[in-house]
């Protein structure tokens, strides 16, 4: 029997159009809602061919299994106009929850101009990461090729063929990266794309003979390729915007194409090459010589203040402000070692999960959340465990947090680890642990999922969730 002929059926059985309220799809039923029960012909709903089931009650259930019921549910709600509806699942609950959530939080804290300036930044490389995240695996397997032609294991010119073919792809992000940034910049900024492009291309003087190299006409010294990097296309292209759109009010419209970004190019190029590169490359030295010397010093104690304190900094969107730093790490020594530390802070959140899942077994809405949280959790993506549950709990949070500082110190502990590209965390970001590091990743991990579990589980759960208490929307902080 064919779906329509199906749910033709059933409206009958179900009273007639006149007495549907709502049809209801469930993954592998329908609910019906119905005005009088006693229309209902129960003997032949449980009779009609493709029915698997039947359950009574103030909502009608029909099993009919996955993917029919869907298609019989829709054709129901046509035929008799009655209103259709979606259950949510645990997984499209758990994902409501954490949307409702994370907007509430949001809401709650002031708009600061620092937080509108973390925003910018994150537009401009958020559409770069997952150009990030392939090339990185791309030149995570070459560099493993490599390794292992290094050492004999692999031979012949089909390898290194391989290698080189696999180091192009990588190198079509990072070997131009700074002109993709140039142009996510300047459509940030509102300046012209292809302009924003040239002068992030500029940073790299292609133009300029290396055997007679170019003098700072401010310092004397040669113009290095490079200099500054990914913070002076930030600021050079922003200067781009401001002259720019100066240029297009004063000029007249028919001169406007020709001379606007010409003079528009001349100008920044020159502030470019003479005063941005060199003031930017020294900002950026002085931050990866911080960030870098902070954690070798720090080593175990710095790894745990970064680990346990980066979830907060998310809360306040201060996290944003990181990436152009991650991102001029890989460009200057191959990998950023700020990243797997900060990755702990998810781990905090999975230890965290499984003891609430474990200590308040009985408790089903608490049980469903963590379930639904955890694979995803396991993964990176810390935001349904996050906003859904431990925040919520309150104390959850702070455990979870600490058990990320204790995977922070494994880190630093173990030193030198340091990821090829930004965007994934947990276990996604393996394969992309700068040169085979990665059972020190590993160790981290483990060390967050434990210490997390342990924390939260003696401390981090209140009674009252553990004897069957409901886990409401409302935070026990409020991040400001």
């Amino acid at each position: 029997m064919d779906n329509n002929t199906l749910a033709k059926l059933l409206v009958d059985d179900f009273g007639g159009s006149a007495n549907l309220i709502e049809v209801i799809n469930c993954m592998t039923r329908v609910r019906v809602k119905v005005k009088d029960s006693s229309k209902v012909n129960y003997g032949a709903i449980k009779s009609r061919e493709g029915v698997m089931g039947l359950v009574e009650g103030d909502q009608i259930q029909v099993v009919l299994g996955p993917g029919k019921s869907e298609k019989v549910a829709k054709a129901m709600a046509e035929i008799s106009n009655a209103k259709l509806s979606e259950e949510l699942a645990a997984g499209t609950d758990l994902e409501k929850r954490t949307r409702e959530n994370k907007e509430a939080y949001k809401a709650k804290q002031k708009q600061s101009g620092f937080k509108k300036f973390t925003a910018t930044i994150a537009s401009i490389f958020v559409p770069l990461i997952p150009a990030f995240v392939g090339a990185g695996l791309i030149g995570g397997i070459a560099s493993v090729l490599s390794n292992m032609a290094t050492a004999g294991t692999l031979t012949g010119d089909g390898v290194n063929n391989l290698i080189q073919i696999l180091n192009v792809m990588k190198n079509g992000l990072y070997a131009y990266l700074n002109i993709f940034i140039g142009i996510n910049t300047a459509k940030v900024f509102g300046a012209n794309e292809g302009l924003g492009g040239v002068v992030g291309g500029m940073v790299y003087l292609t133009g300029m003979n290396p055997d007679m190299p170019i003098s700072n006409i401010f310092l004397g010294t040669p113009l290095a390729a490079g200099q500054g990097g990914v913070i002076g296309v930030l600021i050079s292209v922003f200067l781009l915007s401001k002259i720019e759109n100066a240029l297009h009010k004063i000029i007249p419209d028919s001169l406007d194409i020709i001379l606007v970004p010409m003079l528009s190019l001349l100008a920044v190029g020159l502030l470019t090459m003479f005063i941005i590169m060199p003031f930017a490359g020294l900002i950026s030295n002085g931050l990866i010589g911080f960030i870098n010397g902070v954690i070798n010093i720090g080593g175990a104690v710095s790894g745990f203040i970064l680990g346990a304190l980066f979830l907060p900094m998310v809360m306040l969107g201060l996290h944003q402000i990181l990436t152009p730093i991650h991102v001029a790490m890989i460009e200057q020594q191959g990998a950023t070692y700020l990243l797997p530390i900060l990755a702990m802070a998810g781990a905090g959140q999975v230890g965290a999960a499984l003891a609430i899942l474990v200590k308040c077994r009985n408790n089903k809405q608490i049980t469903t959340i963590a379930k639904g949280g955890l694979p995803v959790g396991f993964l990176g993506i810390g935001e349904p465990l996050i906003y859904a549950l431990t925040l919520p709990m309150g104390k959850a949070f702070i455990t979870a947090c600490l058990g990320g500082g204790i995977g922070g110190a494994v880190i630093g502990a173990i030193g030198s680890i340091g990821s090829t590209a930004i965007g994934p965390s947990g276990l996604a970001l393996i394969p992309l642990i700068y040169q085979n590091r990665w059972l020190g990743y590993l160790a981290g991990l483990i060390a967050g999922y434990i210490g997390g579990f342990v924390l939260t589980y003696f401390f981090g759960v209140d009674q009252k969730y553990v004897d069957g208490a409901s886990l409401d929307n409302t935070s026990k902080f409020e991040f400001k």
